[in-house]
């Protein structure tokens, strides 16, 4: 296996994508290309103490960067040089089975719909992290690639969801429900009514185990293994999750730290506690899965530094052992026969 990384994406690129890089071809066992400027490669070798690539990493040279500045739109024509749409060619080209990237969102999602393809069938990408639950952990699909969604949108990605929450999560029969405002059949948008119509038949043709309309508290505690939501409310719903869990994990600290008391506290439940702190930690969960394209593309996120890096690794290297991608290939036809019937 080989995944193929973009050097220079992201806050602290080079240096953390190359040590995340070393440490997990070293963990894991598992190819790396690095895509960017060799000269800076090689330079952050040096000041880790290295005189030479490790053992599974490997350089492409790239003489361009995406800065999160740059218009998405004209990635494709402006940056063809870019260690960003050099990597995702070298997927598309079948050099490599995985592509992780920390650098500009709309850039990396639009080079990999013009490059890697989205799964014939499929009329959007979507972004889908893994957030835990009470329940252990949920998709959330989409959080932020279509702000603007048609019912039809949020009908795929609860197909799309489903599929790869049983293959990447390894639920059997994955709940699916639709983000809103309240768990009513006739509550939200036009576009909500309708979606919960679409998602309902899709439910009843057993295509997905649709659950109805869910509010976010009650996808948090557990009621869904899948939460469809437009772009726009997935991205709020997300990062409001990961700053819950940053001010809850201060306060925890300030309390514990408070006296010799509480500091004795600590040391009973440090294990509780650490088990805690990794399973809000984004550095742990690694990256984002872009949903519906025909290779798997990681967005890590762009302060990822050398653990989340590793942390991405993984989860591509998970990614493509399970083949979520091509069991979506083998099975999103059948949203066409629901269309048609």
């Amino acid at each position: 296996m080989k995944i193929i990384i973009d050097a220079l994406g992201g806050d602290n690129a080079p240096k953390a994508i190359v040590q995340g890089a070393i440490d997990a071809a070293k963990e894991f066992g598992v190819g790396i290309v690095l895509v960017g400027q060799g000269e800076a490669i090689l330079r952050c070798l040096n000041d880790i103490g290295l005189d030479n690539l490790p053992k599974g990493i490997e350089v492409a040279h790239a003489d361009g960067v995406v800065s999160m500045e740059d218009d998405p739109t004209n990635v494709m024509r402006e940056h063809k040089d870019s260690s960003m749409v050099v990597g995702l060619k070298m997927l598309a080209d079948g050099q490599g089975d995985a592509f992780i990237s920390a650098g500009n969102t709309g850039a990396l999602l639009t080079a990999a719909t013009l490059t890697v393809k989205r799964i014939k069938g499929v009329r959007r990408a979507a972004f889908g992290p893994v957030i835990p639950n009470k329940g252990g952990s949920m998709v959330l699909i989409d959080c932020g690639a279509n702000v603007e969604c048609t019912p039809e949108f949020l009908l795929q990605f609860g197909f799309l969801g489903s599929v790869y929450a049983n293959k990447f999560i390894g639920v059997e029969n994955p709940r699916v429900g639709l983000l809103n405002n309240g768990t009513e059949e006739h509550k939200g948008t036009p576009v909500h009514q309708e979606a919960y119509k679409q998602l309902k038949r899709a439910g009843e043709a057993g295509l997905i185990n649709f659950v109805g309309n869910v509010e976010s508290r009650d996808a948090l505690l557990g009621a869904v293994d899948v939460l469809v939501a437009d772009g726009f409310s997935g991205n709020i719903m997300l990062k409001t999750v990961e700053g819950t869990a940053m001010f809850m994990m201060s306060i925890l600290k300030k309390i514990f730290k408070d006296n010799v008391l509480t500091k004795l506290a600590y040391l009973c439940c440090k294990g509780g506690m650490k088990g805690l702190k990794a399973m809000l930690d984004y550095r742990e969960t690694g990256g984002t899965a872009m949903i519906g394209l025909n290779k798997p593309v990681i967005k890590a996120h762009g302060s990822s530094d050398a653990r989340a890096i590793r942390s991405a690794v993984r989860q591509a290297m998970r990614s493509v052992e399970r083949g979520a991608e091509q069991a979506l290939v083998e099975n999103i036809d059948r949203l066409k026969e629901l269309k048609e019937q």
